[in-house]
């Protein structure tokens, strides 16, 4: 099979049940494949949600189930005969394995590991890609440029702007099935989308994805959605607050690492990132099963910072916050008195969140209407709704967050 003219298929389609769509549906051999991976199975042993578990306790999902799921609505858009006719098969290949395979470079508890250690999923993802030997195999079997250009589709390298519209912008099969997947697994009442009314409207005109001026409303119900799960789940501040105690184990460790200090734990993964944040071998063996057990282990560890710090972790010691503002100056500065300058470092924290529901101003990422009379809108003209929130600004939360000593 060379050259992509004929995709191998299965000799019957394989299907795997999903609380979201039913059915998750495979009929290429290379999916079937690269879903076998060592690689790709690695995402079930990292969550979806980190933190937000804690608040939300049915939000145990993993990034493995959030591919699939990005995969299947992949899937199903190349029914809409637009899309269908206007990718070849082989690029209908590419979108299918960009959709699966765009979190795969997550690392433990994902963001959270990425701010310390100075790392980036994508870039990682993409790299795997091409030099993880059992996926490449996988995808060399199709031809000998997929990986490279399944790899340049999560880079965003522009070779192919329709699949890259669909797996990376405002409105793309990652936050389709993330909203979605995560209001269902949180018990959230606000990421409800309605897909198969965005799929009847999408359409193909002038090299760009476009919705029909009929289904605004749609795209309205989904960005509003959107804007509720950030600031309601998403940013939740108890899930924040469990987010900076990692934050601050993996600071420690960077730290007592650079120090020598000697762990009873099996922490070469974490030393040999420290070194090279680019060691990909090392990178894949830290996953959320990994650092439970690491953390785990400095529950009798002799360093009292790494202590207090993952029996917080392992215990849901969940630290204090207040909204840091002018009004409460004074009192943020008497909280870190209690602290000694080191304890600052470790035990405080001043995070500042902010959201825009929607912006037109990055044009890569506009959504795109199709008016009746052919011409192409954008959805800030189009929609009251859209302006109304635009005007609004981006939504900013800075809180100041504390342990305090059970």
């Amino acid at each position: 099979m060379l050259g992509g003219e004929i995709m191998e298929k299965l000799d019957r389609q394989q299907v795997m049940k999903d609380p979201i769509y039913g059915y998750i549906h495979v009929d290429l051999v290379v999916i079937k494949k690269a879903i076998d991976t060592s690689i790709f199975q690695r995402l079930r042993r990292v969550r979806q949600l980190s933190g937000v578990q804690m608040v939300f306790h049915g939000a145990e999902h993993s990034r493995f189930s959030h591919s699939l799921g990005a995969y299947e609505i992949a899937y199903r858009f190349l029914t809409i005969p637009d899309l269908k006719n206007a990718l070849s098969e082989r690029e209908q290949a590419l979108f299918l394995g960009a959709a699966l395979l765009h979190d795969l470079g997550h690392g433990a508890y994902s963001h959270a590991f990425e701010d310390i250690f100075h790392t980036n999923h994508e870039h990682i993802g993409a790299r795997l890609i091409l030099e993880h030997a059992e996926l490449r195999k996988v995808l060399d079997q199709v031809d000998n440029t997929f990986a490279e250009d399944v790899s340049g589709i999560i880079r965003k390298n522009g070779k192919f702007p329709i699949i890259e519209a669909l797996t990376s912008s405002q409105l793309d099969v990652d936050r389709l099935d993330y909203l979605e997947r995560d209001a269902y697994f949180t018990g959230a009442a606000y990421g409800h989308i309605d897909l198969d009314r965005l799929m009847r409207v999408m359409h193909v005109k002038n090299g760009k994805i476009v919705f029909r001026q009929s289904g605004v409303h749609a795209i309205e119900n989904y960005l509003i959605s959107r804007y509720h799960m950030y600031w309601q789940v998403y940013y939740h501040p108890v899930s924040r607050a469990y987010e900076i105690v990692l934050e601050k184990i993996y600071l420690r460790l960077k730290d007592l690492c650079i120090n020598d200090y000697r762990f009873e734990g099996d922490i070469e993964p974490l030393k040999a990132m420290i070194k090279n944040p680019n060691d990909l071998e090392n990178y894949i063996k830290i996953d959320d099963f990994y650092m439970n057990g690491l953390i785990a282990s400095f529950l009798n560890t002799d360093d009292d910072i790494l202590r207090k710090l993952s029996d917080d972790f392992m215990n849901r010691n969940i630290w204090q916050y207040i909204d840091d503002d002018a009004s409460t100056k004074e009192e943020i500065a008497e909280i870190k008195q209690q602290f000694s300058q080191l304890e600052q470092k470790y035990f405080t924290a001043d995070r500042k969140i902010a959201n825009l529901t929607y912006s037109e101003d990055d044009l890569a990422n506009q959504i795109h209407i199709l008016l009746p009379d052919g011409t192409i809108s954008t959805l800030q003209a189009e929609s009251r709704i859209v302006r109304g929130l635009i005007l609004t600004g981006i939504r900013t939360d800075q809180k100041f967050f504390y342990r305090r000593e059970k």
